[in-house]
């Protein structure tokens, strides 16, 4: 198996890269996002490679860091996530966001990636919820409170500031990453009218 090249970018294409390593030419598909971050054409290159063997044909995917690579065999051990797919998440979001997406179980995040509908993206918050916070930039504690909220567990102030927004006609899983934000700077003790303001706050960015 394959784990690392290091070499020359001999060419681009229009998703993969071939890096010349000592006179071979390798074909390396990438996220757009990582094609996008490479150097130019004749500069060397070094990626963190994943090698797919199958019976008919042996396929090598780059990433510019680990963790991306990692995420690509995570994403795949979701059903209905394959290489494909797993790229064009990764060619969406960048490694932390995804992982804040999926703490903070926002699907419309996620389904924002080409070829992803509303049921795989609710497949990969839920299957890799516990596997993302490693990975977030978020507070842990945030991502716990962000999933007690939806699922209606929360103490009454946040409850409250959730369905004020959602009646303002923000999503509820918009909402609750919303409000689960605001506590972190209006503090656990915040009344429900605080955490609307920070919640809306939130939601301007």
């Amino acid at each position: 198996m394959i784990g690392k090249l290091k070499g020359i970018i001999d060419s681009y294409g229009e998703d993969h890269i071939i890096v010349d390593v000592n006179g071979v030419g390798y074909v390396v598909h990438c996220s757009a996002r990582t094609l996008q971050a490479l150097p130019a054409q004749g500069e060397p290159v070094s990626l963190a490679i994943e090698t797919h063997v199958r019976e008919d044909q042996i396929r090598l995917f780059g990433f510019q860091e680990d963790v991306e690579r990692e995420w690509f065999r995570l994403l795949q051990t979701v059903q209905g996530v394959g290489t494909k797919v797993a790229l064009s998440i990764l060619s969406t979001l960048r490694p932390a966001d995804l992982a804040t997406a999926i703490a903070l179980r926002d699907k419309a995040m996620v389904a924002r990636s080409p070829g992803v509908g509303p049921k795989v993206a609710e497949r990969i918050v839920t299957e890799l919820k516990d596997k993302a916070p490693k990975y977030a930039d978020i507070d842990p504690a945030v991502a716990r409170l962000a999933g007690a909220v939806d699922e209606r567990k929360a103490p009454q102030p946040v409850a409250d500031a959730v369905s004020a927004l959602v009646n303002l006609g923000y999503s509820r899983d918009t909402a609750a990453n919303a409000v689960a934000a605001a506590l972190k700077t209006a503090g656990e003790d915040a009344d429900a009218p605080k955490l609307i303001r920070f919640g809306l706050k939130e939601l301007a960015r």
